[in-house]
């Protein structure tokens, strides 16, 4: 009985450690697969399609209608 509490403790132990780290970093998250450039779907964005200016664009925009205070917005809405 006491093997699984010390297994149980050691995998919560790892867990808030890759979360410490996850956040320490300050970086955002990112897919192993390449996202949607590797698939060939980039340029079927209706948002940008396919151009990585606009999506800063866009989101600069969308900052600046919300006044920075939102943390996100409807994409489907012009």
């Amino acid at each position: 009985m006491t093997i699984f509490i010390f297994a149980f403790i050691a995998m919560v132990l790892i867990m808030t450690g890759m979360a410490l780290g996850a956040i320490l970093q300050n970086k955002p998250l990112k897919g192993s697969c390449g996202g949607l450039n590797n698939i060939g779907m980039k340029q079927d964005c209706e948002i940008c399609g396919g151009d990585d200016d606009e999506c800063k664009k866009e989101q600069e925009r969308q900052q600046r209608l919300a006044g920075g205070a939102d943390l996100a917005y409807d994409a489907t809405k012009r």
